[in-house]
């Protein structure tokens, strides 16, 4: 696919690109809108569930499909992820309960994982490694533009139409997306046909979903030493010693074991999973701080989050640019790093006397640097494999990426509650406060009602109490992002033995081109 002419490459990557901006919008869109969902069809203990078997369908998805595309093409499987997920997506708006959407979000978790994981791949099928960083670039600005524009367009619109909208309004963006890909996408096959891994991708399902249900529970829904959390990592333990014993044996395994032993593949896949600790962290618990610690309202902070996606778009961009033009791409991963760490280690000594601008230029800080570091990931990756194995090697690097984000929020929010437990149960028995849930500080109005119901307290001492749960909150966040700092330094250092080879100025190796063959 690389000799194809320009034009039509840049036609398959608009039309690509499409796809990743219609699956990426649907994924952010619902954070704002799940209250207003939930308000209508009930279900308020089940919505995490929304999120989380969403997240679990894709990461199954997404590391099966590219072994698979690796033997039959990426086209029927981007193409089967595209419809997957404008029928989910028209299923969600239809729900009547909770446990429909919880059901349709599964089925579009599937389709998303195909998306994800073919459309990041095609880039290496239609450009050569030295070709790939500005291509890179763009398909990350893709991701900070739906994190910039889905959650504000969510609450835009269960404030102006009904909730169902969130779900069809980029319908037609999906269904040209699979017109443009069935039309322009050539087909890629293979000469030969393996057995496909069965039992290697059973176990491997038996090994993901317990892994990432641990670390999405632990610290949340249950204790880390609870029966619930141990003997979730113990079966997942259990089956990927099964998983590693069967892929040794088999003849098409899932994942071949043998790229682990590429120093390349390795430490990029590390690198990644530790940034993706420290990235979403930055995410998710940034917007505590704005809320509850500076008591900004929901919508406010998400304009102050945008700062943050947009410098990650642009730096993204532009790296990507100078990789495909300088044909480096180390230092722009151990610089990109150092700079997140740097702004995580600045988030650690927030107060309540930080200012919204001072909150703002650590954000631009973190996503400068998370820009630099994402393009570059997957393209060692690319770049230290066959292209015989495109598909699998781009999978796991997004698929480590992912586990390094739940395991990251999980263990930030762990620590989080641990810090913000002593500190609150050594100011309540200390003083008069009424007040023990720091949670109330995300609610401006609970707030204002909570001061006009609680008569023991006078209107000063209630603000003293209300300050004090802020310094408690802000403590216990800095202990949290203290934690991520160490994780991406963590990173840096291991980016640092990464063996930075020249970018392939072709796709082509003697055994592919056995392999494979354009049929049109």
């Amino acid at each position: 696919m690389e000799h194809l002419e320009h034009k039509q490459k840049v036609t398959i990557m608009v039309a690509i690109m499409a796809a990743m901006l219609f699956a990426a919008l649907n994924q952010t869109i619902i954070g704002t809108a799940l209250p207003i969902i939930v308000a209508d069809i009930g279900g308020m203990s089940y919505f995490n569930w929304v999120f989380t078997i969403y997240m679990l369908a894709s990461s199954i998805t997404a590391i099966l499909v590219g072994k698979l595309s690796d033997t039959y093409g990426r086209k029927p499987f981007i193409l089967t992820g595209i419809a997957v997920f404008i029928i989910a997506s028209l299923l969600c708006g239809l729900s009547i309960n909770i446990f429909q959407l919880i059901i349709f979000r599964a089925i579009q978790g599937l389709g998303g994982g195909m998306i994800i994981s073919t459309s990041f791949t095609a880039i290496g099928d239609l450009f050569p490694p030295r070709e790939r960083g500005r291509w890179q670039g763009m398909m990350g600005s893709i991701f900070g533009l739906a994190s910039v524009f889905g959650p504000t367009l969510g609450g835009y619109i269960v404030d102006t139409w009904e909730w169902n909208w969130v779900f069809w309004v980029f319908l037609p963006f999906g269904v040209v997306a699979y017109v443009m890909i069935w039309k322009m996408f050539p087909t890629v096959s293979q000469n030969e046909k393996k057995a496909v891994d069965f039992l290697g991708a059973t176990l491997l399902t038996a090994t993901i979903v317990p892994l990432l249900l641990a670390f999405s529970w632990a610290g949340q829904n249950y204790a880390w030493n609870s029966y619930v959390i141990i003997g979730l990592f113990s079966w997942s333990t259990l089956t990927l010693i099964l998983f590693i014993i069967t892929e040794r044996k088999a003849e098409n395994p899932v994942i071949p074991l043998h790229l682990f032993k590429n120093s390349i593949f390795s430490i990029s896949n590390m690198t990644g999973l530790l940034m993706g600790m420290g990235m979403f962290g930055a995410i998710m618990y940034m917007p505590f701080f704005i809320q509850g610690v500076l008591g900004i309202s929901a919508t406010s902070t998400g304009f102050i989050m945008m700062s943050m996606m947009l410098s990650m778009v642009l730096t993204s961009t532009i790296g990507g640019q100078l990789i495909t033009k300088t044909g480096r791409y180390k230092i722009f991963a151990i610089l990109g790093l150092l700079i997140m760490a740097g702004g995580m280690f600045s988030m650690s000594f927030m107060t309540i006397e930080t200012t919204v601008a001072g909150v703002v230029r650590i954000l631009i800080l973190v996503g400068l640097g998370l820009g630099l570091t994402f393009p570059v990931l997957t393209l060692t990756v690319q770049n230290a494999v066959d292209h015989q194995y495109l598909g699998v090697s781009t999978s796991a690097s997004q698929f480590f990426r992912q586990v390094g984000g739940t395991m990251g929020v999980s263990i930030m929010g762990s620590i989080m509650n641990m810090i913000m437990g002593r500190e609150m149960a050594d100011m309540n028995s200390s003083s008069t406060a009424e007040l023990r849930d720091p949670q109330v500080l995300m609610d401006p109005d609970q707030i204002s009602t909570l001061k006009e119901t609680t008569s023991s307290l006078s209107s000063s001492q209630f603000d003293e109490v209300i300050t004090s749960m802020r310094e408690v909150l802000s403590h216990a966040l800095n202990g949290s992002f203290l934690f991520g700092t160490f994780i991406l330094l963590g990173a840096w250092v291991l980016i640092l033995f990464l063996k930075e080879i020249p970018l392939r100025l072709t796709n082509q190796s003697t055994e592919s081109n056995k392999e494979e063959k354009l049929s049109s």
